[in-house]
Order: C-alpha cells, then structure tokens, then sequence
C-alpha cells in the first residue's frame, strides 16, 4: 500500500528553508532569553514563557491521548529541568553561544538513556562521537572566565540531561499530535517554576520583574512561547512527517551555529580560537553521530552495485 506521505530524500527548497528557519529560531532563541535576563529573574521568565504556551492554546488543542503522569512528567522535566535550568544558568553564569553549544549535548544523553532502557549496545562510531563532543566540552571547562563558570557549564549540561529525558517520555507517550502535547504538558511546569521563583526570587523581585518589564521584555516571553515552541515543534513534527528523519534531523546541527554567530552579531560575544575549537569538537561529535550510519548504508548500496 502506497504511502499518502511520500518520502523523498531531497528536500524540496520551500521545506529546506522551512526547516532553517526553525532552526534560526531555535540558535537565535539564546540571544533572546540573554535580553530578557536583563529585566526579568529566570525562574518567572520560565514560568511566564510556559504560561504563553498553556494559554490559550489548551483552549484550540485537544487533550492528548497519552497517560497525565507522562504528559505531566515531560513538563516537568521540559519547562523546570531543562529551560528552568537553562534561564538561571543564562543569567550571568554562561554566555549565550556557548550554552546554546554545549546544550546539544543532549543528543548523547538521549542515545544513552534509550540505550539504558532497551538495552542496546553503544557502538564504535558513537564512542569515537562521544568522545569528540567530550573534548569540546573540556575545552570550554579549561577556559571558564567571567562570562562562562563551571556553575554555567554544569546547569547547563543537567538542563540537556532533561532535555534527554523529556524525548524519552515523549518516545514512550508517543503523542499523535506532538504541538497538543507540548501546550498541555505546559500545565505542569508552571506551578513549580512559579514556586521556584517564590521561593528563591522573592516576591518583591517577582513583582517588580511584571511591573517593570517593558515591551520588548514581553515580546521575548512571546518569542520563547510562540516562535520557539509552537511555531518550532509544530513545523519541525510536520517535516518529519513528510521526510525520513535521516534529512531532516542533521539540520538541527545549525542550531549552535546560529546561536553563536547570533550571540556575536547582536551582543558582541568574541569568538577566539578556543570556542571555535569546541564548537568544532562539539559538532564534529554531533555530526558523526547523525550521519555516519546514514553514509555507512550508502557506502554499502554502492559496494552493491
């Protein structure tokens, strides 16, 4: 039976720029959480961002299909573990392209939790992919100054460990509308964000955050809930839907790329020799990852042949 979705390898050029412009939101997404920072503390900018999200798209999509405590616990740890993590992290303690860098390490955290849970054997070329990412990493670690820390690296390194396993409670909710599940798992990541701030931000600082933010701080809270949440997953779930995942996921590889060539454009981060040898570890990491079994399969077709 003939698929209603043909799969085509080639992206056809409105999809590719479909696709980058996901992607360009995703890296820019950093400069914008680093302007907002500067008018709002990081846990109520979490909790406001996710409130956007819940509202009022819980009132056009419909529940998801998928048992609460899986919904609740990729909200959980989408909106605190990652982004709660990430924000205070961003806040003085790491600069925008290097945590938009290091936070794609969550591709390894991933491979290694479904690893974990199925029992799969790590392979050769993950190892060697791993341990390039590893290497990225340790160079930023021996060159932590005023504008990264090893507090900043370490936030943001667990903020990928729950990024890892939000996919894994997504793979295993397998939700059939994936922008429904993102909104209503929104539900149970504000009480707690809200909570945090309380408690560690103080009221005073949470009241002043809403009084004083001016309309460009609004407009990134906007930014984060619509532009980075709905229209990104909405758009990236829809090309998956239409072309292997093989085509569409190495595009992600440009998230980092934009996030510091971003982060330098607009906020005069420097880029030396040092960070531009750990995106390159990092990414070389990355790129293995996703593409070598790709190249292996077609190496053995033309071996075939």
């Amino acid at each position: 039976m003939e698929s209603t979705h043909p799969m085509h390898a080639a992206l056809p050029l409105r999809h590719f720029l479909l696709a980058l412009a996901v992607v360009g939101v995703w890296g820019s997404n950093f400069v914008v959480i680093k302007l907002a920072l500067g008018q709002l503390p990081p846990l109520l900018f979490a909790a406001l961002r996710f409130t956007l999200v819940l509202l009022p798209g819980m009132f056009f999509l419909p529940r998801p299909t998928v048992p609460w405590r899986n919904v609740a616990l990729y909200g959980l740890l989408i909106g605190v573990g990652q982004f709660g993590l990430l924000y205070v992290a961003m806040n003085g303690h790491i600069s925008p392209g290097i945590a938009s860098l290091v936070v794609q390490v969550q591709v390894f955290f991933t491979i290694g939790l479904s690893m974990r849970l199925t029992g799969e054997r790590v392979r050769f070329f993950q190892w060697v992919a791993l341990l390039l990412a590893t290497a990225g990493i340790a160079v930023i670690v021996q060159h932590t100054d005023g504008s990264t820390t090893i507090a900043g690296l370490t936030m943001v390194v667990l903020a990928a460990l729950a990024w890892a396993g939000g996919n894994i409670a997504a793979k295993q909710g397998q939700p059939a509308n994936m922008l429904a599940y993102v909104v209503w798992s929104s539900a149970f990541a504000i009480p707690p964000l809200f909570a945090l701030s309380l408690w560690l931000e103080g009221w005073g600082a949470v009241v002043a955050g809403v009084r004083d933010a001016d309309l460009g701080a609004w407009a990134a809270i906007a930014w984060q809930a619509w532009a980075n949440s709905l229209f990104g997953y909405a758009m990236w779930g829809w090309l998956l839907a239409r072309h292997p995942a093989a085509t569409i996921t190495p595009m992600a590889l440009l998230v980092p790329v934009f996030g510091m060539g971003t982060s330098a454009l607009y906020l005069g981060e420097t880029l030396p020799a040092w960070k531009l040898t750990a995106a390159t570890l990092v990414l070389a990491g990355l790129a293995l990852n996703l593409l070598w079994p790709r190249l292996r399969l077609r190496l053995a077709r033309g071996n075939a042949t």
